[in-house]
């Protein structure tokens, strides 16, 4: 089969076509026809640090964890899905998990779930990581009809999806952007944008909830904007963060008594724990997307297996809105 494959790990790491042996299906697991693949910034990180992440696979590699693709294969023990099923999942592209940068790729059934009927194969490439974050992380932090949440980086590749599903389960939904042209998009999902470049955030808590603060806070942004997030933030809110490799002082969230959340959804394809509870989600994110509750948000530029080093780079560039797909 035909793979996109890395024979070295660095910032300027290419990615070769090699030509590898097609899976056979392993008990619980089935082999997929991968149609789409997309990148996470975890995907950058890997190959940019390589064996700094002790996650990361060994050489060569084939990275991508998320996919889209048709059941082609079914191990033992296999009886949810059929050969010629549509599926999508995030199985691979880590540790010793073969990535959907390929035409095939094993995957442990546990992990996957039918794709939503209403959207391509490229959109549902670009859901399962993300929104398997966005609805777990949400769901930690007790959303519920009624609560004021804010989401920070509201049209990234993660960020656009808790947006969309805070609305969904009732909340009154504000997500911070960075230029004026991402207006629209937030206001497309039915929440409130918040351009941070030019409002102070005791200005926009003061102007949304009348500066008590938001009830909720999902923040994919990390870093130093955790700070960011505490001073906006309600007595005894809860904050779920998908970027927490930080040294912080937590005395204003203690101050607050604010409820931390991390969201580091690689866990159980790394510990082969709770593997079962993605493939719920998925189904459940599948439904929601097929109800019109919720739809991927994708960057404008198209790539193919042969352009995978220049779909790393737009993600890296940070001139991507929403998710960056690579078509198999």
């Amino acid at each position: 089969m035909k793979a996109s494959t890395l024979t070295s790990y660095g910032e300027t790491a290419t990615f070769e076509i090699a030509e590898l042996p097609k899976p056979t299906a392993t008990a619980g697991h089935v082999v997929v026809r991968i149609a789409a693949s997309s990148v996470n910034t975890v995907d950058t990180m890997i190959r940019s640090m390589g064996t700094d992440l002790a996650f990361s696979p060994a050489l060569p590699a084939v990275l991508g964890m998320d996919f889209a693709g048709v059941v082609e294969e079914i191990g033992e023990g296999v009886t949810e899905f059929a050969v010629g099923d549509e599926v999508y999942g995030c199985a691979g592209g880590l540790a010793n998990l073969q990535g959907a940068l390929a035409e095939f790729m094993l995957a442990d059934a546990q992990l996957i779930a039918r794709k939503p009927k209403s959207i391509s194969m490229r959109e549902a490439a670009a859901m399962p990581l993300v929104g398997i974050t966005a609805l777990e992380g949400l769901e930690r932090a007790g959303i519920t009809k009624g609560r004021k949440a804010l989401v920070q980086g509201g049209v990234g590749g993660v960020g656009h999806l808790p947006v969309q599903l805070a609305k969904y389960f009732g909340a009154n939904v504000y997500a911070t952007i960075s230029e004026d042209q991402q207006i629209e998009i937030i206001k497309g999902y039915g929440a409130t944008p918040i351009n941070y470049t030019s409002e102070k955030i005791a200005d926009y808590v003061a102007k949304y909830t009348d500066g008590v603060g938001f009830d909720l806070i999902f923040d994919t942004v990390g870093g130093s904007n955790m700070t960011n997030s505490f001073e906006a933030a309600a007595l005894n809110a809860n904050i779920a963060s998908t970027v927490s490799l930080l040294e912080i002082d937590l005395s204003p969230a203690h101050f607050k008594g604010l409820s931390l959340h991390i969201v580091f959804m690689l866990l159980p394809m790394l510990s082969g724990q709770g593997r079962a509870k993605h493939g719920e989600i998925l189904t459940k994110l599948a439904k929601i997307v097929d109800a019109g509750a919720l739809k991927p948000l994708l960057d404008d530029t198209a790539y193919n297996l042969d352009q995978v080093g220049d779909a790393y780079d737009r993600l890296t560039s940070g001139k991507a809105i929403g998710k960056v797909v690579v078509e198999i």
